[in-house]
């Protein structure tokens, strides 16, 4: 079946063009032409009504969604409603993210969405296992009573998914280089978090292969003056990515501004932290033994100590633009392009251009979500 989006602007990821008319058949973006070109035999025409259509956002770090944790119920049927949840806004690909667990749990959880992936429930890339490998130090919410040290039996559970991407969140001290060349060796994405590590410590494990960053600015050591710590190495290393939470809780919008200023293009990527409170009514859930609540946008445990987020990525994009004066268009490509990236999958997602999954957003001219499509099944 070929199906043609007609009549509004396109942002193709690069530049916003109007008059264009994209078809999409067997789950690909097979053409980008003009209006005068939209060829017959066309199936199903969608009429943009103006609007604009975009690349589905990416997001690499959700914990939850539509009242389901994925650490408390790692099962397909959670992924499913995890994915529905953040698909009504906007975010058509997704790492369901495992918060520290023991490794039965792990296993558990690799297995529903090697089982997803299989199945193809909508939106789901991969896994990002946030930890166990982790520095007590610097544990957040974190359970550190299961935090241990990433050996034999660990790297063979954190390479076992098979098909699909595993990001893995560590804390580079804790990890020899020689392990974290084995896991990029066996194509795991490592990123750095939950840390107490030196500046050089991060330079180390980015020589051996890690290439990312977990939620910029917490739980790692701070930027200063002699000594640059994590946020530092990953300010100053162009190569790599991190991960920045865009709800005004977790990093001051001066922070924000100022860090997406010193690695634009590419290196800051927009992910959410989500928590089963988005999406879903219901602005308390359990967290191993403790209650976690959301309350004007902020979600904490009884301490006060921050548990994810209960942020979109539709509204980190606009948040994205505010705290920086960016361009919105350019807030996107940290929703699209930048994360597509960091996955390995520029060539696959974060645009729009043939070859290319036809992962879209059908926007209004308010720029809210009428339509989405994964895979070119539309919603």
């Amino acid at each position: 079946m070929v199906q043609a989006i007609v009549n509004g602007k396109v942002f193709d990821g690069e530049q916003l063009r109007s008059q264009q008319v994209v078809l999409v058949e067997g789950g690909r973006i097979v053409a980008v032409v003009e209006e005068e070109q939209l060829p017959s035999g066309v199936d199903e025409l969608y009429d943009l009504e103006g609007g604009t259509l975009v690349p589905g956002l990416i997001d690499l770090q959700v914990n939850g969604g539509g009242g389901a944790l994925f650490t408390a119920t790692p099962t397909v049927e959670c992924l499913r409603v995890i994915g529905r949840a953040h698909r009504r806004t906007g975010t058509t690909g997704f790492m369901p993210t495992l918060i520290t667990s023991d490794f039965n749990v792990m296993r558990r959880a690799v297995a529903a969405v090697r089982q997803a992936l299989e199945e193809r429930v909508p939106g789901v890339l991969g896994i990002h296992l946030e930890g166990p490998f982790l520095n007590p130090q610097r544990r957040g919410v974190h359970d550190a009573s299961k935090f241990c040290v990433l050996d034999q039996a660990g790297f063979e559970l954190v390479t076992s998914l098979g098909s699909g991407i595993t990001l893995l969140t560590l804390a580079p001290e804790l990890a020899p280089a020689s392990m974290i060349r084995r896991l990029v060796a066996a194509g795991v994405i490592v990123s750095c978090g939950h840390s107490a590590a030196t500046y050089e410590q991060v330079c180390e494990a980015m020589q051996a292969g890690a290439t990312g960053f977990t939620h910029l600015f917490n739980a790692m050591t701070p930027l200063q003056s002699r000594e640059p710590g994590m946020v530092g190495a990953a300010l100053a290393h162009e190569g790599s990515w991190f991960g920045i939470i865009a709800d005004g809780f977790h990093v001051h919008p001066a922070a924000f501004r100022i860090a997406v200023a010193a690695r634009q293009p590419g290196g800051a990527v927009l992910v959410t932290d989500a928590m089963p409170t988005v999406g879903s009514p219901d602005k308390s859930f359990a967290l191993d033994d403790e209650t976690i609540t959301a309350s004007g946008g902020r979600v904490t445990n009884a301490a006060g100590t921050l548990a994810g987020s209960d942020l979109d990525m539709l509204s980190a994009v606009n948040n994205a633009a505010a705290f920086t004066g960016l361009d919105w268009f350019d807030a996107l490509r940290m929703a699209t392009a930048y994360p597509a990236r960091a996955l390995g999958l520029e060539g696959e997602l974060g645009a729009i251009k043939p070859g290319y999954r036809a992962n879209l957003l059908a926007l209004d001219s308010q720029r809210r979500l009428r339509a989405s499509w994964i895979d070119g099944v539309r919603a």
